[in-house]
């Protein structure tokens, strides 16, 4: 079976080449990076969750992800300036492909009563936004072993000029993009 990387050197940039009429295939929208985000606001009193939730996304990305900091106080949410209420990824190269391969292989077919991704999730920049519910649907989380179920946020950032770039390059990747 073909990588995704493969496929997009192979495929994807001449596609894209003749669809979008590009004269050079460094004109071609490329996937910069991929970004995942996690929330744990509702676990901060938690420790041993919050470093649940750590293991599980260090496992999901294959990299240790970073603690993200609160930059103001809201008294609603029982925040304070400075307190970690949340955790990032940010893959590039070969654990970005190698993310985006399983995401798209593997991931995304095991969620339940999925439709395709919807077209509104390609923002006017051409990157993808995606919020998953449950970490589950990754292979490697063992749901005999999870304790508490979190979601996260994909963001993959593209070199795309506009939305239709974008949408053209997953859509020739193979991102399982509702048709209207």
């Amino acid at each position: 079976m073909v990588s995704i990387r493969e496929k997009y050197k192979k495929e994807v940039v001449a596609e894209m080449k003749k669809k979008l009429g590009f004269k050079n295939d460094s004109e071609a929208p490329k996937i910069e990076k991929v970004v995942v985000n996690v929330g744990i606001g509702k676990f901060i009193k938690d420790s041993g969750m919050v470093s649940d939730i750590l293991e599980s996304l260090k496992t999901i990305v294959g990299q240790k992800p970073l603690m993200t900091k609160s930059k103001k106080s809201i008294a609603g949410f029982k925040i304070r300036e400075g307190l970690e209420v949340g955790m990032k990824a940010t893959l590039r190269g070969k654990r970005m492909w190698d993310f985006i391969e399983k995401l798209v292989s593997s991931a995304i077919p095991r969620i339940r009563d999925f439709q395709g991704i919807k077209e509104s999730s390609v923002d006017s920049s051409g990157n993808l936004n995606l919020g998953i519910k449950e970490h589950l649907i990754f292979p490697e989380i063992l749901p005999e072993q999870v304790k508490n179920i979190f979601s996260l946020e994909v963001n993959i950032t593209t070199s795309a000029k506009n939305r239709e770039e974008g949408m053209a390059l997953f859509r020739a990747l193979g991102f399982p993009i509702e048709k209207k």
